[in-house]
């Protein structure tokens, strides 16, 4: 028997354009806990669906147990032992989840002890989901739970989790956390990639970092500084994220004043009298456990919803009945928590997703597309913000997931806007390019666009944001200045436990 669960020996892969994986060769042990760096698009992600089957690699070995093998496809990996939670998810829209787990199981068909199943392992790891639940009315934290609780039913002897923490609050990856550790104590492999070095440190035994496809080293996590886990993977000192003084506009450019609406989910969260101010000059980052209101108040705020005309203000004028389309012509960009779907059309090109929401920045003149305009308002963007891609023509979908959303950043951004609102930034995306966006972010907002954040990452919001509110239950708590406040506050705020929640912003 060999020592390793996993060998993979001079594995390669290319695309048009790209060797995502070259030559690259790794060892995992049994019960070790073992971390994949890289920025994006170093090839991460390609080297763990070769791995689960997903993809096949074009040259290379994967030993199993030190018996050389091919995994033809997921269904064979699984068989195997071999679980994967994506980054992106792979769940089905239309059905519940109960039944995108049972899709991915063997055995009989039965929903009921499934979903009985499904519960008492939610609760055992402190993920909690409803099995009945249709999947469309989950937001991205609730999916990743699903993801993770589909991978632990089946037992894995190896578990590759992609991003497993990024949509998760700090009490949910503590969670996770016993939970792997456990697992690797019962002799199971992990694959871990994220981007949270911290994370990496505490976690991981060992670190096989990546950098344009290939291996550059191993490291010993714990052994080093975060910092030195960044300059491996980069190849280079990361940038610093600087603050300027904060000069406020007089008036709030967006604000929403006793702000109610029901849910169009009969799972989802009530929105109940919030009020929020964000004025030219700022930042107001709004923390917030997955599932308490956070999708339906930026539908309202977005225009994919709309409210009560005075509901919502944009400048002192009221907004809250007009549509997506018209709020944009006032001034209002949107990055949604979704890249794939709501923010980017998988299958059209990036100079094309461009075209979508900036079309009336000079793309479009007398009804006629200026293909010339749109070609370079994309490559401006992936100059500008360090976008991997094969260049204007790349589809969406062939993008990693930290450079589809440098790229839907980078266009909200580009389009100059007085108002932009940001769900989950940097989700998934590597250490370099979230310093780029959270400076990106804080630039616009002291050139004087009013810049409202929701994130998950308390780190985050700590980090570039002025004024920080919690949201819970559909209920908004009163904004704080980032320096009167700490992480401990916020996170009891998040959990329902502190001061009664209050209306004013």
């Amino acid at each position: 028997m060999s020592a390793y669960r996993l060998e993979l020996c001079g594995v390669t892969k290319r695309y048009p354009g790209i060797v995502a994986n070259d030559g690259i060769s790794l060892q995992v042990g049994p019960g070790e806990i073992h971390a994949v760096l890289g920025e994006n698009g170093a090839g991460k992600s390609t080297l763990m669906k070769i791995i689960y089957g997903a993809v096949e690699a074009d040259s290379g070995d994967v030993l199993w147990n030190g018996e050389k093998v091919k995994i033809a496809n997921p269904a064979a990996a699984r068989r195997l032992g071999i679980g994967m939670v994506y980054q992106h998810f792979s769940l089905f829209e239309s059905v519940s989840v109960v039944e995108n787990i049972a899709v991915a199981m063997s055995g009989r068909f039965d929903l009921p002890a499934l979903s009985t199943r499904i519960v008492r392992l939610s609760e055992r790891y402190g993920l909690p989901v409803d099995p009945n639940r249709l999947l469309h009315h989950l937001s991205v934290g609730e999916r990743q739970r699903v993801e993770i609780i589909r991978c632990l039913l089946q037992n894995p002897k190896l578990l590759i989790l992609d991003e497993p923490t990024s949509v998760l609050t700090p009490q949910a990856v503590r969670r996770l956390f016993e939970v792997l550790r456990t697992l690797a104590a019962e002799g199971c492999s992990i694959l871990y990639i994220s981007h949270k070095l911290d994370e990496i440190r505490e976690l991981c035994d060992t670190a096989t970092v990546l950098r344009s496809g290939r291996v550059v080293g191993t490291a010993s996590p714990k052994l080093v500084s975060a910092a030195e886990l960044a300059r491996f993977m980069v190849g280079a000192e990361l940038p610093d994220v600087h603050r300027d003084p904060v000069a406020l506009t007089p008036h709030p450019r967006l604000e929403a004043i006793g702000l109610s609406a029901r849910s169009d989910d009969p799972f989802g969260t009530d929105l109940s009298d919030l009020s929020l101010a964000v004025h030219g000059g700022e930042i107001l980052g709004i923390a917030g456990v997955s599932g308490n209101g956070q999708g339906e108040l930026l539908s309202l705020l977005s225009g994919e919803r709309t409210a009560s005309a005075d509901m919502i203000q944009l400048d002192g004028q009221p907004v809250g009945d007009l549509p997506v389309a018209d709020r944009r012509a006032l001034g209002v960009a949107f990055v949604p928590e979704e890249r794939l779907g709501r923010g980017a059309v998988p299958t059209i090109s990036l100079a094309d997703n461009g075209l979508l929401t900036a079309h009336a920045d000079g793309l479009v003149k007398r009804g006629f597309i200026d293909r010339q305009r749109v070609a370079g308002f994309a490559k401006a963007i992936i100059s500008q913000f360090g976008v991997k891609c094969t260049g204007p023509a790349a589809l969406a979908h062939s993008l990693s997931g930290g450079n589809l959303q440098k790229f839907i950043v980078g266009r909200e951004i580009s389009l100059s806007p007085r108002v932009l609102i940001v769900s989950q930034p940097t989700w998934g995306v590597d250490v370099a390019a979230s310093a780029f966006i959270r400076q990106a972010l804080i630039d616009l907002s002291r050139s004087g666009a009013a810049v409202l954040v929701i994130s998950e990452e308390l780190e985050e919001l700590f980090q570039i944001s002025d004024r920080i509110a919690v949201i819970y239950q559909g209920r908004l708590s009163r904004a704080t200045s980032r320096t009167a406040t700490n992480v401990e506050e916020i996170g009891l705020l998040m959990a329902g436990v502190g001061p009664a929640f209050q209306t004013a912003a």
